[in-house]
């Protein structure tokens, strides 16, 4: 199939047509010409106001529910969300039924991944059962194609399986990916701890329950001189931590969620079970500190954290409901609306090229001879999530029917256009 995308702005930092505007032909999956202007009878043709054109997109933290959670959600499903918000590629939770712990589970997800129109990077378990206690097979799931390692959902409490962890993936130049919470302070928490959680009546998650995960993981990354994902920082605190932690030279980065940047504690005032989420929506203090954070460059990267639920799993008290919302579709315009000063070469950084960076991957290069993995993209125009175009399984998410600014045009992977 030819692929003809016209007077695209390239944002895609090593590429030689950085920062121009060009066409790009693509030819049996390949970028065949990059030039002025290609006048060729393509297949499929791409123009949009403000297109601009970039590596493919990669979410570091998404939970696809397969194998044994299907009635959330399954990779053929997340993958279609994750290709109308832009995705050509999703790291995926190992928090299923049974957990993704060894070689021939994550052989199962490479496998089925290649019929799909995203690439389905796993995350091996970092404990077997992701119980905290003993080392999952690392390196065998590393052989298999696993990209880097967590207990997602279930971050590591135990500090010296943490430095066992650190120590053990440096044999292969690996990275643990951690999602900042000390469950045993806050325990019972439902929101963040403040003067909205007091207001409604709701045992709180202090932003400690948060910070000392940070500091901890820093001390044992500084000890065993590894590589550290902070996945779903909430607090200014933990920014500085981190911030801190690069300027000593350690090898850790960290991501927001696209619904931490949009949304505070005090939007829970009508106790709406889709903003229940894990780690909390923190203080409007704190949005503001990760909004600067991330125009000033100190945020890595974005995560989506897409963590669907059924209807049953929302449709409840608030003390009931699970956590998490489905983010993949909108992720980008989410971002987009809160931080419209973002330039579309911030957007490629946050969104593929230093998640790529951190995973130990190369970047898709935009340039003749490479293979398109590219992601189509517009600060122009609006996104709105309806019950119409949502392709996820569930619909968990507080931004149906809103109006957000910036849309994804598309992604060229594995050969095809896919129109969002």
């Amino acid at each position: 199939m030819d692929i003809l995308i016209k007077k695209a702005l390239i944002a895609n930092t090593n590429s030689p047509f950085n920062g121009l505007q060009k066409d790009i032909l693509v030819q049996n999956g390949v970028i065949a010409a990059i030039d002025d202007t290609i006048e060729v009878a393509a297949e499929t043709v791409v123009e949009a106001e403000g297109l601009t054109v970039s590596a493919g997109w990669i979410d570091g933290f998404a939970h696809f529910n397969e194998p044994g959670l299907e009635y959330k959600e399954t990779l053929q499903t997340g993958a279609a969300a994750a290709a109308a918000g832009g995705y050509c590629a999703v790291c995926v939770l190992p928090n299923t039924q049974p957990a993704i712990q060894s070689q021939t589970q994550v052989s199962y997800l490479v496998q089925k991944g290649l019929t799909l129109p995203v690439t389905i990077l796993p995350l091996g378990a970092v404990s077997k059962q992701l119980e905290g206690k003993e080392l999952a097979e690392m390196y065998d799931m590393q052989q298999a194609g696993a990209i880097a390692f967590s207990d997602g959902l279930y971050p590591i409490q135990n500090a010296g399986l943490m430095l066992k962890a650190l120590q053990y993936v440096k044999a292969f130049d690996g990275t643990i990916v951690q999602m900042p919470v000390d469950k045993s302070i806050g325990a019972f928490g439902l929101i963040n701890e403040g003067i909205v959680s007091t207001q409604l009546g709701l045992p709180g998650i202090p932003a400690l329950a948060e910070e000392l995960i940070v500091k901890r993981d820093i001390d044992l990354l500084a000890y065993t001189q590894s590589r550290l994902h902070i996945s779903g920082v909430t607090t200014a605190e933990s920014v500085q931590l981190i911030k801190a932690a690069k300027a000593k030279g350690l090898a850790v980065t960290c991501s927001v969620t696209p619904y931490h940047l949009y949304f505070c504690d005090e939007d829970l005032q009508q106790y709406d079970t889709n903003l229940k989420t894990n780690p909390p929506l923190r203080s409007k203090q704190d949005m503001f500190a990760l909004r600067e954070a991330v125009a000033n460059g100190w945020i890595d990267a974005i995560a989506s954290h897409h963590q669907p639920q059924n209807w049953d799993n929302k449709e409840c008290e608030f003390e009931y409901a699970k956590y998490g919302m489905q983010g993949l579709q909108t992720a980008f315009a989410v971002v987009n609306t809160v931080l419209p000063q973002l330039t579309e070469a911030a957007i490629a950084k946050l969104f593929a090229e230093h998640t790529y960076t951190y995973l130990g991957l190369s970047s898709p290069l935009i340039a003749q001879g490479s293979k398109a993995s590219l992601t189509l993209f517009s600060k122009y125009g609006t996104t709105q999530l309806t019950k119409e175009n949502n392709r996820s399984k569930s619909l968990n998410t507080p931004f149906l029917n809103c109006d957000l600014q910036g849309r994804v045009i598309g992604i060229v992977n594995k050969g095809v256009f896919i129109q969002s």
